[in-house]
Order: C-alpha cells, then sequence, then structure tokens
C-alpha cells in the first residue's frame, strides 16, 4: 500500500506536506514491530495512523484495538485493560479478559494515554518489557504478543515534569513518533475538507451543495480551527442543515464563525497547555475569575451605598485606592454590605467547583461526555470529581 493508496482506504483528505510525512513513516515502520507515539491536538485524526499501521503489518488478520484511556474510570480502568477474575471486587461475578488478552497477536490503540493513572502506568510497562502482565485478583502472570501505539493531544514533556507520566514509558512508547498537523497548518487542506464534508451531508440531507464565494472560503482559511477537522465538519454539518441559500457569502459564514477566540493564539500542544482543551487546572482559574469578579462588584455597590447616604467623599483617595487595588479590603461603613463580602470570601473553591461542575451536568441532562466537553476536562477526571462531590 502506497500513501494515496492509504489516503483513499481510510479517508484522508489533503496534501500538506506534513501530513503525507506522517503517512509515510506509517508506511514504513508497520512492517516492523517497534512502538509508536502519535502526537497531534483533538480533532486532527490521529487515530487513522494506527489503523495505517496495523492493516500494513504482519498482524492485520489478528485483532485491532482501540482504547480512549481518558473515558474509563479510574477504578477501572485496570480491568479494562488487564481483565479481572471472578470475585476480584464488588460485581465482578465471572471472570474476563481484558483488551491485552483480547488483543493478543495483533495490535492495542491506547489513545489519551497521558491520562492513564500512575499504577496502570507501571503495568503498562511491564507489558512493554516483557509481554507479562496479571488480571485484577489474580497470582498468575500471562503473556500477550501485541504491538502497542499510543498517542496524546497533551504536552507530554510538561506531563512528565509534573510527575503525571512515568518518563521511563515515554522511552518505550516513543520509539517512533508521528506528529500529526495542526488544520490551522494545513490551510490548502481546508478548501478540500470543506467541500468534500459539504458533498456528503448534500448526499445525507438529499440537498443541493453548499458553496462558499472567494471571501468566505479565505475566512473559513484564515480562522485557527482550535478543534480542527472534528470542528470543521461539524461547521460544515451546521450550515447545510441551517442555509437555505446553497451560495454562501462571506458575510452569512462569518456569522458563523466563533468569534469569542483570538484568532492569533491558537493552541500551541508542545509549547505549554493545548488551549483548545482545558485541564482541570483551568476550571480552578474560571472559580478564582469569577469570584474576583463578585467581589469587585460588590466593592463597587459599596461604594455608591457609601456615596448615596452621605458617608464617603467621592474624592476620597483611601476609597479610590481600595476600589482599584483588587487585592485590598475595603473598610466597610454598613453590615449588609460587609456581610456580603465576607460570603463572596468565605465561599470556597470546593463549592465553586462542585456548583460548576453541577450546571454543566444539569444542563446537559446528565450527560457526563458533553458535560466534561463542556468543562474541558476528561470523562475519567469528570466521574472523578462526581465521586468526589458525592453528586
Amino acid at each position: 500500500m502506497d500513501t494515496k493508496q492509504a489516503k483513499q482506504r481510510f479517508g484522508i483528505i489533503g496534501n500538506d506536506t506534513g501530513l503525507i510525512r506522517a503517512i509515510d513513516v506509517a508506511l514504513q515502520v508497520a512492517p516492523t514491530d517497534i512502538s509508536v507515539f502519535v502526537y497531534g491536538e483533538s480533532g486532527t485524526g490521529k487515530e487513522n495512523i494506527p489503523k495505517i499501521i496495523h492493516q500494513n503489518s504482519k498482524r492485520k488478520h489478528s485483532n485491532y484495538v482501540a482504547v480512549n484511556c481518558g473515558a474509563i474510570p479510574e477504578g477501572t480502568i485496570d480491568s479494562e485493560l488487564f481483565g479481572h477474575e471472578k470475585g476480584a471486587f464488588t460485581g465482578a461475578h465471572d471472570s474476563r479478559k481484558g483488551y491485552f488478552e483480547v488483543a493478543d497477536g495483533g495490535t492495542i490503540f491506547l489513545d489519551e494515554v497521558a491520562e492513564l493513572p500512575l499504577s496502570t502506568q507501571v503495568r503498562l510497562l511491564r507489558v512493554l518489557e516483557s509481554g507479562e502482565f496479571m488480571k485484577v485478583g489474580s497470582s498468575k502472570m500471562q503473556k500477550t504478543d501485541v504491538r502497542i501505539i499510543a498517542a496524546t493531544n497533551v504536552n507530554i514533556q510538561e506531563a512528565i515534569r509534573k510527575g503525571k507520566f512515568r518518563e521511563d514509558l515515554f522511552y518505550r512508547l516513543n520509539t517512533v513518533s508521528i506528529q500529526i498537523p495542526a488544520l490551522r497548518n494545513r490551510k490548502e487542506d481546508i478548501s478540500l475538507l470543506f467541500k468534500k464534508f459539504a458533498a456528503d451531508f448534500a448526499d445525507q440531507y438529499n440537498t443541493p451543495v453548499i458553496r462558499l464565494s472567494d471571501e468566505a472560503m479565505q475566512l473559513l482559511q484564515d480562522y485557527p480551527w482550535p478543534g480542527n477537522i472534528r470542528q470543521l465538519k461539524n461547521f460544515v454539518a451546521q450550515i447545510s442543515v441551517i442555509e437555505q441559500e446553497r451560495n454562501i457569502s462571506a458575510d452569512t459564514l462569518d456569522s458563523y464563525i466563533p468569534h469569542n477566540q483570538n484568532p492569533n493564539k491558537t493552541p500551541v500542544l508542545f509549547e505549554g497547555e493545548n488551549s483548545s482543551e482545558f485541564s482541570e487546572r483551568e476550571i480552578l482559574y474560571k472559580v478564582l475569575f469569577d469570584m474576583k469578579k463578585d467581589l469587585t462588584e460588590l466593592k463597587k455597590i459599596t461604594f455608591d451605598l457609601m456615596e448615596k447616604e452621605g458617608k464617603m467623599d467621592k474624592n476620597s483617595p483611601k476609597v479610590f485606592e481600595d476600589l482599584e487595588n483588587e487585592n485590598a479590603v475595603t473598610i466597610l461603613p454598613t453590615k449588609k454590605a460587609a456581610e456580603n463580602i465576607e460570603v463572596a470570601q468565605n465561599l470556597s473553591l470546593f463549592e465553586q467547583e462542585k456548583n460548576l461542575i453541577v450546571r454543566a451536568l444539569e444542563k446537559h441532562k446528565g450527560k457526563r461526555k458533553y458535560a466534561a466537553q463542556e468543562l474541558g476536562i476528561s470523562e475519567r477526571t469528570l466521574y472523578r470529581k462526581i465521586k468526589e462531590f458525592d453528586l
């Protein structure tokens, strides 16, 4: 299979040199058994690379198993990957094969591998070193012959520095690395992808194909697409369904493009956090920002009350100094205002974070997948937070 055939078989659209390079490397390493680490932002199509490798390897007639490590709760991840014995834990009524046993002789793809707990990373390292693993609740060592391909959309070096990912495991997985370019770096491919998606949706909805003016296409190419191909596909679906006019102008297209993002600040995967997907830490930043905003508003209300009641001269430098200083605490003349600020200040991060999660779950009617997406955390992190807050 050559690059062109691989693109056709797996529905890969684009001629970007970075994309072609990624496919070429995948085809070159496919006949070997070395482990591969795939890098790329969320929505770039990383899942195609392990499929190309598996289908062009000697293992292609054996099982191919894809595992989203970030979607499996921490308490069950070992059982999912390595299986368990009957009675190993509450609810384990029968023994069960794990993915490594099912994939024996084939290929296993570990997507979002950086989400694995450290204890599970130790087990995975042993599989890579010796091909051995133990089921949960068992003392018997088992052997498996699998090829492991891993992928991540986070800065793995940063995760290693923070102690969230084992360095020795990284070097075992990263024998060969393949980088999938972000869509914003494949501007010429955006028009090809748009036309493909537009044709697909026209066929699906039995409507004429939507077309863009030259100015609208330029607008499409200038947008940074933080959600990459997945975001573009959803964007085209939205326009295909809503717009009655099939010829889309730049003004019409502009009304659909999100403008709450800074086009000059696009996600950079390997120079810091991936800003297209919030980390758990950023939830706390959001909470702190909301608290600070509430305190600022209370201070302004207090000043207005003081001025209205004639208890403070508008030219008083002390009050203005306190109001302008975000870290200062204004001396309040009224008991009610003092109580308001004390409540806001004493509302803990715990409660704020809990409220944030409750609102997201209520908005999406308890669907954790969509709540996690809105909060910008993995489903596994959300699952842990739900247990932590006893929701």
